[in-house]
């Protein structure tokens, strides 16, 4: 396959290289566009080897974490006469992310191929791709494609005639949020209400059905079989000064700007030049005001640090935010902030399990406070109340969905902080809220 060389300048699709594509979505074309010679490669290696190459490709969790998956693969030990599972986290529920959605659409068979490859390389017999429940057309194509896959003799007891077993089953969800979690994914796998696990034991420990198991996003797993045909020093090449992030990364774009969509460009992308060159900057008449670049649950930038960020894990933390999933949500200059903020506050509040009482009641509490505030009703000690609950919130509860809930809140307190105390001390509504109620 040739792939564009890595650059500053534009998108390089490799993981994209087929959306919008419809003769790319059947087995029959996929194979044509080089479909399972991954697998086919895979299949006649060691499990050890396939970790190796992945581990040496530098390949990070595009889920959020970031976390090496050659590493994470390497807590597996096939061979301990214990069942493997291989999960794929195929969620996405992170308000403002919408790149795995697209991956399913378009390239079902890429997931098929990545998921067999990784339950191989584990030690696993068996893979489930968990699918949000919402996501109707994702889960149309992830079914036909599992189908033809069998049909084809690429799934099951003979995995292309190699005499090696490979399952991989859909999993439909039923719109949880907190599913998206890697330890209530497997509870509402197993048949229980989607609660998070208390770690230890980790997944590789006791995970799905108590036996050892490993989690991956789904743009983890389809970049593998791009990896294995291509080599771990090809991978690496994509990246841009800084060798603890490598390869292409999706980035879904929405909000106030110009073109949003998908995109696909190498870690280390001036964030700049990708909000105003490739995705258009701001609408007419407008300025960008502020941007949260890895999906709703990371802190919030001004644009003074969004513009002198690069796009991969190391240095979206040096200007105070992280990488995320890769879900780019940017506002201009007609928003009001402490709106914005009150509805993923909200968010949170309604999608918490309410397992964990610091999470339960400080989403409840954070989105009282911050409606009252931005309905013109809010005090100046409110928000000193609400820094007060987001520290008990944070790194307290069973995951992390409370601290997700305060993140935006303190950043946006300390970022923005003048729109907050002006809605309390004018008690009215800002400008643009009051045009459109």
């Amino acid at each position: 396959m040739g792939y564009p060389h890595p650059s500053h300048e534009r998108e390089t699709p490799v993981l994209s290289k087929y959306f919008g594509d419809r003769e790319a979505i059947g087995l029959d074309g996929w194979r044509k566009r080089g479909g399972y010679t991954a697998l086919q490669k895979a299949l006649s290696m060691q499990p050890a080897e396939i970790v190796e190459i992945v581990k040496a490709s530098g390949l990070r969790g595009r889920g959020g974490a970031g976390f090496p998956t050659g590493v994470k693969w390497s807590f597996m030990k096939p061979g301990d006469g214990k069942p493997h599972y291989l999960c794929c986290n195929a969620d996405e529920s992170e308000p403002g992310t919408f790149k795995d959605r697209e991956i399913m659409r378009w390239t079902p068979h890429a997931l098929v191929e990545g998921c067999a490859i990784g339950a191989y390389a584990i030690g696993a017999e068996t893979a489930y791709i968990y699918i949000r429940g919402e996501f109707t057309e994702p889960l149309e194509r992830m079914n036909a494609a599992v189908k033809e896959a069998y049909a084809a003799g690429i799934l099951g007891p003979n995995a292309m005639g190699t005499g090696k077993r490979v399952d991989v089953h859909v999993h439909k969800g039923a719109g949880a949020y907190i599913c998206g979690e890697e330890t209530a994914l497997m509870n509402s796998l197993e048949g229980k209400r989607g609660n998070p696990r208390i770690k230890p034991p980790f997944p590789a420990v006791s995970g799905l059905f108590g036996q050892p198991t490993t989690i991956n996003n789904v743009e983890t797993l389809v970049a593998v079989p791009h990896i294995l045909n291509n080599g771990a020093d090809w991978y690496k090449a994509f990246s841009l000064n800084n060798p603890k992030s490598t390869g292409t990364k999706l980035f879904s774009v929405c909000g106030n700007i110009a073109k949003p969509g998908n995109y696909e460009v190498v870690l280390g992308f001036p964030f700049k030049d990708f909000l105003y060159d490739l995705c258009g900057g701001p609408p007419p008449g407008r300025k960008f005001k502020a941007v949260i670049p890895g999906g709703i649950s990371v802190p919030i930038q001004t644009m003074d640090e969004a513009e002198a960020s690069q796009m991969d894990y190391e240095g979206f933390v040096e200007q105070g935010t992280m990488l995320g999933s890769g879900g780019v949500i940017v506002i201009d200059d007609a928003q009001c902030m402490v709106r914005q903020i009150a509805r993923a506050a909200r968010f949170f509040a309604h999608e918490s399990c309410a397992q964990c009482t610091q999470c339960r009641e400080g989403t409840a509490w954070t989105t009282k406070i911050m409606e009252r505030i931005r309905d013109g009703e809010g005090t100046m000690e409110d928000l000193d109340t609400l820094l007060e609950i987001a520290d008990n919130m944070t790194g307290k509860t069973i995951c992390v969905l409370s601290d997700s809930c305060a993140v935006p809140v303190v950043s946006g307190i300390k970022k923005f902080r003048s729109e907050f105390e002006a809605l309390i001390k004018k008690k009215t509504f800002h400008p643009v809220m009051a045009a459109v109620a």
